[in-house]
């Protein structure tokens, strides 16, 4: 057999039903692929529905990896390789298989019955339109049943381990060590357990079928990414927003508290600071949205470093909760994990239209700072960030994430706490004889008094606050300078300069992104640039308040490209530094961009 064919990069699409285990299945590759060294991005993709309909085209599960010895910033448009577990799942994907792509089918997926439920008239193996893709066709249940005959358990039980069986043959197709794989399979089983055995007896199956395929060109390997040298781990978005707190509870010397109430996709979120008591993380499921908000402002007026996450339904239930948090001028993080709306929507797709909401979803006149995560490992810097803002400004700061970067995943280098700033929340001081609750330093930040610290007794409350005691008041006057001020603290926050971050800082066109657009408007630019167009891109981080030279950036180009999740709402809010050169590029399909789609905007602006 010749040697495996050397890739720069490859994308695999894993499909299924939701209890076919396709999102265990694409996040063990993505294990594997980090601890290959390769650069990688992924993107799971599910139904709303727990028991999602088997064998529908609705009720398919998919997870998408792109890998590479170059930097991968997208998960992919097309695939080079689409593994389908039945017949709704190849209906479903099957376009985003590119020609000539491999495409594995475990035939017991594609009998009548499966037929009937993708509502298919006749069998698309048949069809003449699949010699344009290499098909391995294989019945993959049958052939894990057999691989198991001796494990105890029913037929149907031991068809379920069909995912690793699968897993094992893309291990071989993509020359990966089997070795590496099996230790993976413990940090999900139990060694010894009859699940662990049934795993890695059907990995090992998977990975010998492919020994048995003869067609050598199905084989491949690709080398490690050149990524800066350093101690990596995969890590999705959720995953990072945990860690970052943490680090900044860690880096203030405060305990973190989290309260939360379940919702997707900001669930995870809870699930690993539950798992981080010893780092005196303390965590709080509330019955409802309102208690842990609520319970979140408690913990801040104790003198925990607080936090609540959501997504956008969630957020809604929680906006006096925000309101009250600014008006008491208290250190609160809020995480906003979008998804796909209004209402309930589309739980599990991802979207970017809470922008509104964040930026102006509160009554009366009630500003905060609020900031966005570009990727998965972003979300690490920028929760940091978050925490860190809050803490030493005294104010509720709202962190943008959205579905598409907090399930999928990419390499993160460790950070050394070294590096990481410093936190100074501005406490009272126990010796102060005169303190004042609401006597502001030349930030107009208040001072951080904890119950219990001798002669700092003051109010707390949601009514209006007079200025410098903390009275209540219904003074006219006060309240506006007490609107005024509030105000005034949240815009002068400094905020980095945004910057060109590739291509050109000057020219023809700008494509300006937020949150998860980074990855497919780099990639997008990267291309343009090597057809030899005049484009750049920037990507704002820091919302409200928005950098001082942003004004001064849009000058420097001709059009301003601005690709969202949503039906424009940057596009909307930055008109008045613009100068007219806005564009939008708009997508509400729960759906991220491609980069084909900025590619092909901007050919269009540019002629």
């Amino acid at each position: 057999m010749s040697a495996p064919k050397l890739l720069e990069r490859a994308a695999i699409l894993f499909a299924g039903d939701s209890g076919d285990g396709i999102q265990l299945t694409g996040f063990q590759f993505s294990q594997n692929t980090a601890l290959e060294g390769h650069d990688l991005s992924t993107f799971p993709d599910y139904p709303a529905e727990i028991r999602a309909p088997i064998g529908t085209v609705s009720g398919v599960s998919g997870f998408r990896i792109n890998f590479g010895s170059q930097r991968i910033f997208t998960p992919g448009s097309k695939v080079d390789a689409l593994v389908a577990f039945n017949a709704a799942a190849l209906t479903k994907n099957l376009e985003n298989l590119r020609n000539g792509g491999i495409l594995i089918i475990d035939e017991s997926g594609f009998n009548k019955r499966n037929l009937d439920l993708a509502k298919l008239e006749s069998n698309p193996l048949d069809d003449p339109s699949m010699e344009k893709y290499k098909v391995l066709r294989f019945d993959l249940t049958q052939l894990t049943k057999e691989a198991l005959i001796d494990i105890p358990g029913s037929p149907k039980e031991k068809s379920r381990s069909k995912n690793f069986f699968a897993l094992g043959l893309i291990y071989w197709m993509y020359s990966r060590s089997l070795d590496q794989g099996i230790q993976l399979v413990t940090s999900k089983f139990k060694e010894g357990s009859q699940a662990f055995e049934a795993n890695v007896r059907a990995l090992r199956a998977g990975y010998h079928l492919g020994e048995t395929i003869e067609e050598s060109a199905v084989r491949f390997r690709l080398d490690s990414a050149n990524l800066e040298p350093g101690v990596y781990r995969s890590i999705m978005g959720n995953q990072a927003v945990a860690l970052g707190l943490i680090a900044a509870s860690q880096k203030c010397d405060l305990p973190l508290f989290y309260g939360s109430y379940p919702i997707t996709p900001a669930s995870d979120i809870l699930h690993e600071l539950s798992r981080q008591k010893h780092f005196g993380v303390k965590t709080y499921q509330a019955e409802d949205e309102i208690a842990a908000i609520t319970a979140a402002i408690g913990a801040a007026y104790g003198g925990a470093l607080a936090v609540t996450g959501s997504s956008g339904p969630g957020i809604a239930l929680k906006t006096e909760g925000i309101g009250l948090g600014v008006i008491l001028e208290l250190p609160l993080v809020l995480i906003n994990v979008q998804r796909g709306g209004p209402s309930t929507g589309l739980p599990t797709k991802t979207e970017q239209a809470d922008l509104n909401q964040a930026l102006f979803g509160r009554n009366g006149e009630a500003p905060m700072p609020v900031l966005a995560a570009s990727s998965p490992s972003d979300c690490f810097e920028m929760s940091f960030v978050a925490a860190k803002m809050a803490l030493e400004h005294m104010t509720p700061v709202m962190l943008l994430s959205d579905g598409f970067i907090a399930n999928g995943s990419q390499p993160w280098k460790f950070p050394q706490s070294t590096d990481l700033p410093a936190i100074k929340p501005p406490f009272a001081k126990e010796s102060e004889t005169d303190y004042q609750p609401y006597r502001r330093d030349d930030r107009g930040v208040r001072s951080w008094a904890i119950p219990g610290m001798p002669g700092l007794e003051h109010r707390i409350g949601g009514l209006e606050k007079e200025d410098i005691t903390g009275d209540v008041s219904y003074d006219p006057k006060n309240h506006q300078k007490m609107t005024r001020l509030r105000a005034e603290k949240i815009e002068n926050i400094p905020v980095p300069d945004i910057q060109v971050e590739w291509g050109e800082d000057q020219g023809d066109l700008l494509v300006l992104g937020w949150g998860s657009t980074f990855g497919a408007i780099r990639e997008a630019v990267i291309n343009l640039h090597i057809e030899g167009m005049s484009v750049g891109q920037a990507h704002l981080r820091y919302l409200n308040p928005l950098p001082a030279n942003l004004a001064e950036l849009f000058a420097k180009f001709k059009h301003i490209l601005v690709p969202e999740l949503n039906c424009g709402q940057l596009f909307n809010y930055l008109q008045p530094h613009a100068f007219g050169k806005l564009i939008p590029l708009n997508k509400v399909q729960g759906l991220p961009f491609a980069s084909q789609e900025i590619e092909e905007k901007v050919r269009e602006i540019l002629g």
